[in-house]
């Protein structure tokens, strides 16, 4: 017996990487996959068909069952063309990843319109629409009788959330956007049974994250704190119908979950009479304010050489020569 037995899952960028991983596993655990996956670049161009469909057979020649979807996330009505393949493939929906996603890195002053778009195009505004898609289709079964437990796992990202980091300005809008509109969704969704939540993978190395200094490129030998899987049990389990989770914000490095609290407030100054700039600065200066750079600098710590990581992002700080070199490798 599967955790996901009788579950019915799309899994969005599923060819490669961490999407990959999580199909893989589901499938393991008995649920039908659809693969979405266009086949792009890294970057969101191109396509290629048989990266789906690759997968989509690797789980059907271990027994599973699988479908390979090619259409876009960032393309509405390619989001309900993903759904409607589920119900079509193999009669319902349960649970929904919204993991596809592609990088453009730049440093904000080289960022075109043409890059900031694609990438929340993809991340934000293609989870929004898979999201939309299944909750109309969820919606329309609990107003026929048919409720029961569904549920939406989001790829977030430290980028955007816990550690903010230079040339991604684009992306870390997007996993922002999308970790709050996981919260919002968790809320409206409810109704129907279904859950969402949303899980933020920390040096997990794909694609995208290849080039990062300090990731072991990996030799397959051993415990690999870098594996594209280290997400996938998290992933699986709140796409269970046993979990009763729902509104979270989960990070995952190698074998350690934390709860993400978002924003929250910390100290605050109120004043006797109505506040002057000059002594609304006076009494700001004594706050204990973070600086941006403090939590990207101590998450380098998980990295191999972290040392060597956090050189490279100070001298990016300071000098827009190494920034733009460093958002180029990270391409």
């Amino acid at each position: 017996m599967g955790s996901l037995d009788g579950r019915i899952a799309v899994i969005t960028g599923a060819g490669n990487g961490i999407g990959r991983e999580h199909a893989l596993l589901f499938a393991r655990e008995g649920a039908a996959v659809v693969v979405n996956d266009p086949g792009t670049a890294p970057d969101g161009s191109g396509s290629d068909a048989s990266v789906a469909e690759a997968v989509a057979r690797t789980i059907r020649e271990a027994g599973g069952r699988a479908v390979a979807s090619t259409d876009s996330v960032a393309d509405p009505a390619g989001a309900r063309r993903i759904v409607d393949t589920a119900v079509e493939a193999f009669g319902d929906l349960h649970a929904v990843v919204n993991n596809a996603g592609n990088l453009r890195n730049a440093p904000l002053v080289d960022m075109e319109d043409e890059d900031f778009d694609a990438v929340l195009g993809v991340h934000l505004k293609g989870t929004f629409s898979v999201t939309r898609a299944a909750a109309r289709y969820w919606s329309a079964r609990t107003a026929a009788g048919d409720r029961r437990d569904r549920s939406i796992v989001n790829t977030a990202s430290g980028s955007g959330t816990f550690t903010p980091l230079p040339t991604q300005a684009n992306y870390a809008a997007a996993k922002a956007g999308v970790a709050a509109l996981t919260t919002v969704a968790s809320l409206e969704l409810r109704a129907y049974g279904v859950r969402v939540n949303a899980v933020a993978p920390s040096a997990h190395r794909t694609r995208l994250t290849r080039n990062v200094p300090g990731v072991s490129p990996g030799t397959g030998e051993g415990a690999d704190p870098y594996a594209p899987d280290r997400s996938s049990p998290l992933t699986a389990h709140l796409s269970s119908a046993a979990c009763t989770i729902t509104g979270q914000l989960f990070q995952v490095h190698d074998r350690t979950v934390a709860v993400g609290r978002g924003w929250s407030l910390g100290e605050r100054i109120r004043g006797d009479r109505p506040w002057t700039p000059e002594a609304l600065g006076a009494a700001l200066a004594e706050l204990d304010l973070t600086d941006p750079a403090d939590p990207l600098l101590a998450a380098l710590d998980r990295l191999d050489d972290p040392e060597r990581a956090r050189a490279l992002f100070r001298r990016a700080l300071e000098d827009p020569a190494t920034l733009r070199a460093m958002a180029s490798s990270l391409t």
